[in-house]
Order: C-alpha cells, then sequence, then structure tokens
C-alpha cells in the first residue's frame, strides 16, 4: 500500500494527498522564518533587545515572529474564502469542500506541524506540545473532508494574535506602557472581543448544532474530538479575555509605571520568579495559543 492509498484508505482522508505537498513546503517555509530569518532580522533591527537574551529567550522570540508571519498570511486567506463561498458549500456546512480552502487549511496545517515539532525539540510544558498537535490533528482532520466550513472560520480568531504579537514585540523592546502600546492594547481587546467573543461564539453555537446533527454519520473520535476541542477553546476564550484586561489595566495604573521603571544592576529589565517585568507571567511560547485547537 502506497503512501497516498495509506491516507485515502486507512485514514480516510480522502482530499489530503493533493494538498500534501503544500502542507509541507509550509512547514519548511515556517521552519525557515524561525530558525533563519527571524533570528537575523532581530538581530539586525533590536540588536540590544534580542542579542542580551537567553537562548529559551531568543527561541521565543523567533515562535512570536512566526507566529505573527502566520496571521499575516492566514486571516486575508480566509477572509477570501470566504468571501468567495458558494452558496451550496455553505449549505453543507458538515462536508462541503472546495479545493481553495484545503489550500488555506494545508498552510494552517504546516504551521502547527512546525509548531508541534518545536514545543517537543524546545519542551518546556507539556500543554504547548498538546496543543500543537491537537491543532495540527483537527485541521488535518478536515481533508475527510469534515467540517471544513467551520475550519476556514475559525482561523479568523489570528486576527487578535496579529496585535497580540506586536503588544508582545513592544514589551521586549521597551515600549512598555508606551502611547503606541495603549493604541494596540485597544485594538487588542477589540478584535478578540469582536473576533473571538462575539464571532466565535455565534461560530461556536453554529458549529455545536451542526455537529449533533451528524452525529450518526461520523465516527465517535471525530465527534468526541471537535466537540470537546469546541466547548473547551470557547471557555478559555473567555478566560483570557479576562485576563487580558486585566493585565492592561495593572500595566497602564501609575503604580505599575514606577515598577517598570525599575532595573536590576545590569541595567536590565526584571525577570524574575517567572514574572517578567511588568509584572505578568513569563511566557516561554506564545502567549495565548486561542487558534483552532
Amino acid at each position: 500500500m502506497g503512501f497516498n492509498e495509506f491516507i485515502v484508505e486507512t485514514l480516510g482522508l480522502t482530499k489530503l494527498p493533493q494538498h500534501l505537498p503544500t502542507l509541507v513546503i509550509a512547514t519548511l517555509a515556517f521552519l525557515v522564518v524561525h530558525q533563519v530569518l527571524a533570528p537575523w532580522g532581530s538581530r539586525r533591527w533590536f540588536p540590544e533587545a534580542y542579542s542580551r537574551k537567553s537562548r529559551r529567550a531568543r527561541n521565543n522570540w523567533s515562535i512570536h515572529a512566526v507566529s505573527q508571519v502566520h496571521a499575516v498570511i492566514i486571516v486575508p486567506l480566509s477572509l477570501y474564502i470566504l468571501a468567495t463561498e458558494s452558496k451550496e458549500r455553505a449549505q453543507d456546512r458538515a462536508f462541503g469542500w472546495a479545493e481553495e480552502v484545503g489550500f488555506v487549511h494545508a498552510i494552517a496545517a504546516g504551521y502547527f506541524l512546525w509548531d508541534s515539532v518545536d514545543a517537543i525539540v524546545n519542551f518546556t510544558d507539556l500543554g504547548f506540545v498538546i496543543h500543537g498537535v491537537a491543532c495540527f490533528a483537527i485541521y488535518t482532520m478536515s481533508y475527510k473532508p469534515f467540517v471544513a466550513y467551520y475550519g476556514t472560520r475559525c482561523l479568523l480568531w489570528e486576527t487578535s494574535t496579529f496585535f497580540l504579537n506586536i503588544h508582545w514585540f513592544m514589551d521586549k523592546t521597551g515600549r512598555t506602557g508606551s502611547r503606541a502600546q495603549l493604541i494596540n492594547g485597544f485594538l487588542l481587546l477589540t478584535a478578540f472581543f469582536g473576533v473571538r467573543i462575539v464571532y466565535g461564539g455565534k461560530v461556536s453555537y453554529e458549529f455545536i448544532y451542526t455537529l449533533l446533527q451528524v452525529k450518526h454519520e461520523i465516527p465517535a473520535v471525530y465527534f468526541w474530538v471537535y466537540g470537546l476541542g469546541n466547548v473547551v477553546l470557547q471557555a478559555l476564550n473567555w478566560l483570557w479575555f479576562y485576563k487580558m484586561i486585566s493585565a492592561l489595566k495593572k500595566r497602564f495604573s501609575s503604580d505599575e509605571q514606577v515598577k517598570l521603571l525599575r532595573v536590576d544592576t545590569n541595567g536590565h529589565n526584571r525577570e524574575e520568579n517567572g514574572q517578567t517585568s511588568n509584572g505578568l507571567p513569563h511566557e516561554s511560547r506564545t502567549d495565548m495559543k486561542v487558534d483552532l485547537a
């Protein structure tokens, strides 16, 4: 049995073989950004902020760079898919398919495959490994085809990731508490609330309804993986939104601004006991892993 036959006949992913090259190319492209382009650009444009960091911190910096590249690519592509969606495909939310959807999902799956590998190689927390593997599995399973209609819509959640990464880079380049970060923080909260809470809540409800309608037409593993994943992620969106509001309030309070001015004997911001210099939890990877997973 050949590899394509294994994918189609054993795994049941009938639409994956023709999009497998895109998935592989996307994975390698994100790897190049992570290992080559992000370190090169960071040393060139942020020599002090980047070079003085530890190996783990520099890797985390590059992870955010890859995350930003993915967000910049995947959101416009997803919007294009929604804008050109046919009435027939929109009506079949469970099993509808289009090859352009497969192309976009291949890029997303490639990103999550890269993310999974990095989470394992540069291991810091089991949760990051589980997140990457789960996201990769979910977008790969859409090639059955199954709920590709919702998969593309959930990729729009990356809109808030764009502002989240900017917020993170401002922290690391000495712009914490600046007016620019305040404006970006407002855009971050607006995007997060609009895309993940309001729109995401609507999509989540419709997804559960569709899942229950086709419960007896799909393998049990599909029902439980997608069903539980959907509920957990929407709950996490609300939790993270609350934490973001609390963090931003703390960051721009007058007392916190005084703390931000404190530096260690080397003139660098403190990062002790798992806390960054702004009092927020120190992140080893992206701040909020809330893509479709």
